[in-house]
């Protein structure tokens, strides 16, 4: 009796992050349309870079000045050392020089950092996806200031595969764990989805279980993974999990719901023997429909009252004919 365990989920993105401007300034370029797909390095936003790109011709001049002032100390220490060693010179002017070469070494060191530093601010003026995916609307225009590392401007996420998350019990985590290690083969429907009370039609796999039970609910998270090709999946969205539970290895006993009676929570079908009933208290499980599994209670073979259950009690005597010969009474 196979069947679908339905679990409540949500639709998550497996990669998602907000843009943020890494310098102060202006918009002065929207590089996409809102909604779009872009693909990892296509440009998005464009910032003034006037400034930035003054300081770093600054800072190269600046560069150029100190590393000419440290050629001439260079030649000056060498000379000096050369000098030294046949004592033609006092030991203190070589010592000034060694200090002046080593200071000028350091400046240069110094300003070349200064250098890479004013660089990298005239690279983070332009904006580029950092990974395939869709991005969202545009939280500033043309035009606005923004700050660094505070602005909100957008966000991209991934899109294919997108992620379901679900809540499990902590009791099913063995069988998820064996579910999650089960080799997949094409098509395979054990992993199915529902958006909007319609089934998604492309089936997923199980990805990660987390790493933790939350304390609180005896929970933990299941991720799966589903193949998005047409973008039909977006991040937030609610759905339905179901997860196939294949009875198939063994058999079931499945009877009409219809024939069950309930008695202060417990369940109890009406069995015929030798023209007579006895109430018979079962165990359900999981219903298929109009029918229902019995997980105790019943045998193969068993002759189970369907019809008029609400005018039988325990030992009321009952003729019947074969269901191919005639209606039970």
């Amino acid at each position: 009796a196979p069947y679908n365990d339905e679990y409540p989920g949500s639709v998550v993105a497996l990669n998602q992050i907000e843009l943020r401007p890494q310098v102060n300034g202006y918009i002065t370029g929207i590089h996409f349309h809102e909604g779009d797909h872009v693909k990892k390095g296509q440009l998005l936003y464009s910032f003034d870079r006037q400034q930035y790109e003054a300081t770093y011709q600054q800072a190269i001049a600046n560069l150029e000045v100190l590393e000419a002032n440290f050629g001439k100390t260079e030649k000056d220490v060498n000379r000096y050392r050369a000098l030294a060693k046949s004592d033609a010179i006092a030991r203190q002017q070589v010592d000034n020089a060694e200090a002046n070469y080593q200071a000028a070494l350091k400046q240069v060191e110094a300003a070349k950092a200064l250098v890479q530093s004013v660089q990298t601010n005239v690279r983070y003026t332009s904006i580029t996806a950092p990974f395939d995916g869709t991005i969202g609307l545009s939280q500033v225009r043309l035009g606005a200031a923004v700050s660094a590392g505070q602005t909100i401007i957008n966000t991209v996420s991934s899109d294919d595969p997108m992620g379901v998350d679900i809540s499990i019990d902590q009791k099913e985590i063995v069988r998820f764990i064996a579910l999650q290690h089960k080799i997949v083969v094409a098509n395979d429907s054990s992993f199915t989805l529902s958006v909007s009370a319609a089934a998604y039609p492309l089936p997923g796999k199980l990805s990660i279980i987390d790493r933790a039970v939350n304390a609180q609910t005896g929970t933990i998270i299941v991720r799966f993974e589903f193949p998005n090709p047409g973008n039909l999946l977006r991040p937030g969205m609610p759905c339905i999990l179901k997860v196939l539970n294949n009875n198939s290895a063994q058999q079931s006993v499945v009877i009409p719901y219809k024939a069950v009676t309930e008695q202060l929570g417990e369940y109890f079908v009406y069995v015929a023997h030798s023209g007579k009933v006895t109430q018979q208290r079962v165990m359900v499980g999981k219903a298929l429909g109009r029918n229902v599994i019995i997980t105790e209670g019943l045998n193969e073979g068993d002759s189970v009252v369907t019809e008029g259950v609400q005018n039988l009690r325990e030992g009321s005597a009952i003729s019947f004919s074969p269901p191919n010969q005639g209606q039970k009474k």
